[in-house]
């Protein structure tokens, strides 16, 4: 398939086509190579606590699908409860969950550092209710403190990156960039869609058409 131009020029294009029962989406992966400017820390009422092993599988699959559910998070919930724990308890993971006063689930931070020299923001969410109040930005600011300057007995950090994509909230992507990321390459992705297999009920993210 071709786009025709100004001046009558063709430019040269490719269309896939998705399978029915699988979804597509376009990811924009992120990097910060050097530690933000120091900033007044953001204030929130939740408080951020760490969950280590032996998980309650339940009680993190519920946080998970509470904030990924609008957006059609898969990765944890097609994992069955061995290769969860196993993926949870990897060395250089860590899950840290913002959570109210009264220890309520609101938030989930993952930091993996399994790559040399690297840290990935491999999940960094809210519950619906509590985005654009703040709390993100104060959850950001946790996960780069931890990243860049609380990692003494690691290899020193030189990177540190994110991916986020056309499904996630709206805001993800300037949110990030605003946070000091540079998105540095895109790439789509074709996957089960959640919804068909029963992960997420069929009304979900409707704004996307269940196909």
């Amino acid at each position: 398939m071709s786009e025709r131009q100004g001046g009558g020029s063709m430019v040269a294009s490719r269309v896939i086509a998705v399978p029915a029962g699988q979804i597509a989406t376009i990811v924009t992966c992120l990097e910060m190579t050097a530690p933000p400017p120091p900033t007044a820390p953001v204030k929130s009422a939740l408080k951020l606590e760490r969950w280590t092993a032996p998980f309650d599988l339940a009680r993190y699959r519920a946080l998970f699908r509470a904030i990924g559910q609008p957006w059609l998070w898969r990765g944890r919930l097609v994992l069955d409860d061995e290769a969860l724990a196993a993926t949870l308890s990897a060395p250089g993971l860590e899950v840290h969950v913002a959570t109210r006063r009264d220890g309520t689930p609101q938030g989930l931070l993952e930091l993996d550092f399994s790559g040399p020299g690297e840290c990935e923001l491999a999940y960094v969410g809210l519950v619906p209710e509590l985005t654009g109040r703040g709390h993100g930005a104060w959850l950001m600011g946790h996960a780069l403190k931890r990243a860049w300057t609380e990692q003494h007995a690691r290899p020193p950090i030189t990177r540190v990156w994110v991916h986020t994509c056309d499904l996630d909230h709206p805001g993800a992507l300037g949110f990030y960039q605003r946070h000091g990321f540079r998105p540095y390459e895109r790439l789509v992705e074709i996957y089960d869609d959640p919804r068909r297999s029963g992960l997420y009920p069929a009304d979900t993210a409707p704004a996307v058409p269940l196909l």
